[in-house]
C-alpha cells in the first residue's frame, strides 16, 4: 500500500509544480532495479534517468511551455477537458460531489479546479494512506481518473515540448496501467 500512496503522491508532486532540484536529485539517485520484466519499475528507471540528465532549470521552463504557456499551455491536464473538450464541465462538478461524499473540502489557497490530474492524484495517495475501503478507492479511480489518465499520459509522451516530462508520462501512463489491472484483480 504505502508504494501505491507513493507513486501517486510522486505524480502528483511532479504535476502540481516544476519539481525542485531536491527532488530531481533523489529521482536520479533513485535504484529503480528494474529487471525488464516491470513496466513501472522501467519507467521510474526512465524518470531516474531523464532527472540526472536535465537540469532543473530546463524542467521548470518545460512546465511552464507544458501546463502553463502564454494564453495556455501545450496540454490541459483536467478531467472535464478530456471527458467534454471544455473546462469546468459535469465531470467537475460529480467529482466535486464525491469529494464532499468522502471528506475533502477544497482549500482556499488553491487556483487549480480539483479534476487537476496532480489533485486527484494527491487525492488517491490519501485515500491509500487513510486507508480507505478497497471499493472506495477502486470506485474513486473508476470514475474520475481511468476514464482519461490514460489518454492524458500518452499525450504527456508525445508532447512536442517534452523531455523530462516524456519521462513522467511513462511512468504515469505504466502505473495507470498498473493499477487498471490491480482493481480487475480484486473483482
Amino acid at each position: 500500500m504505502a508504494l501505491r500512496a507513493g507513486a501517486y503522491r510522486l505524480l502528483a508532486n511532479l504535476l502540481c509544480n516544476a519539481p525542485s532540484a531536491d527532488l530531481l536529485g533523489q529521482l536520479a539517485a533513485a535504484d529503480a532495479q528494474d529487471d525488464g520484466t516491470d513496466d513501472v519499475g522501467a519507467a521510474l528507471e526512465a524518470l531516474g534517468l531523464a532527472a540526472s540528465a536535465i537540469p532543473a532549470e530546463q524542467v521548470a521552463d518545460e512546465y511552464q511551455a507544458l501546463f502553463i504557456g502564454v494564453g495556455r499551455g501545450e496540454l490541459l491536464p483536467y478531467g472535464s477537458w478530456y471527458l467534454t473538450g471544455f473546462l469546468m464541465e459535469k465531470p467537475l462538478g460529480l467529482l466535486r460531489d464525491h469529494l464532499m461524499q468522502l471528506g475533502f473540502e477544497r482549500s482556499d489557497d488553491v487556483a487549480e479546479p480539483e479534476d487537476h490530474v496532480a489533485a486527484l492524484c494527491e487525492v488517491m495517495s490519501l485515500l491509500i494512506t487513510d486507508q480507505a475501503s478497497h471499493e472506495t478507492q477502486q470506485e474513486f479511480f473508476e470514475r474520475h481518473m481511468s476514464p482519461w489518465f490514460g489518454r492524458f499520459f500518452g499525450d504527456l509522451q508525445a508532447a512536442q515540448g517534452a523531455r523530462f516530462y516524456r519521462a513522467v508520462g511513462l511512468f504515469g501512463s505504466a502505473f495507470t496501467d498498473l493499477e487498471i489491472t490491480y482493481f480487475a484483480m480484486r473483482l
